[in-house]
């Protein structure tokens, strides 16, 4: 079940990788809510916006572009406010796990893995935060993950861009705190999606994984849905600065 949060209603909402992956069910669930929901990604995602509107009886926008294009990033967020009126909710979802050692990662992989998982997040909070000045309220939720809270290997510097983004939302809450705007992260467990299926979820991998987790029902993109609309509706309105997650019960927090 779903709650409804009446504010996101007609809310103006974008979302970054928002036709795959957790990304798809965040669009589905904002819509659901009757929100006006835009969303940019590489691959396109007219098939998905056809089942979207034959679902809802409305078409989100889809923005193709390629977040570490930080000119595209900044048209795709003024389209959608042209669009849709000026943004009110952020999500900030796109993000690439690709494994790499400590030994074998070159400079410029390095760059890259930072642009798509911690530069992007920053720019798009920078480009989005005067319309919601201007409304007097907004809500930023950066997808973070559990991987750095678990240290986990073979990918350090995904891990270092998501511990990454859990700091630098707290300054951006506090910086934007004063104009109505909240920014929280959210960080989920082991969510499998198609890709994590079909690259990195072996048995032994997903079975070591289960045993961690408090209730041992391994997390579908649907599992974060409703703690993002919650992040994003007044429900939550004196929640900021703060890192959200949903894992199933592996790391703790407080």
């Amino acid at each position: 079940m779903t709650p409804i949060y009446s504010d996101l209603k007609g809310a103006s909402v974008y979302i970054t990788g928002g036709g795959s992956g957790i990304g798809a069910a965040l669009t589905d669930g904002f819509m659901r809510q009757g929100a006006k929901v835009a969303f940019i990604g590489r691959s396109d995602a007219t098939t998905f916006c056809d089942e979207m509107e034959t679902k809802h009886g409305t078409r989100p926008l889809f923005l193709q572009g390629d977040i570490t294009d930080l000119d595209r990033l900044k048209g795709s967020i003024d389209e959608a406010a042209a669009a849709h009126g000026p943004i009110t909710t952020l999500v900030s979802n796109a993000a690439n796990d690709k494994r790499n050692s400590l030994a074998e990662l070159s400079p410029e992989a390095w760059d890259w893995m930072q642009a798509i998982n911690l530069k992007a997040y920053y720019f798009a909070t920078q480009y989005v935060a005067p319309m919601m000045k201007q409304a007097g309220h907004g809500s930023i939720i950066n997808f973070s993950s559990i991987s750095y809270m678990m240290g986990n290997a073979g990918y350090s510097s995904y891990v270092a861009a998501n511990s990454g983004i859990t700091g630098m939302s707290r300054a951006h809450a506090r910086e934007l705190g004063p104009d109505g705007i909240r920014v929280n992260a959210l960080a989920p467990g082991w969510v499998l999606t198609q890709k994590q299926l079909d690259k990195w979820a072996t048995p032994e991998g997903l079975e070591a994984h289960l045993a961690r987790q408090c209730i041992p029902e391994h997390l579908k993109p649907e599992d974060i849905v409703n703690p993002c609309l919650f992040l994003a509706s007044s429900a939550s309105a004196m929640m900021t600065a703060q890192c959200m997650v949903v894992d199933g019960g592996v790391v703790y927090t407080g």
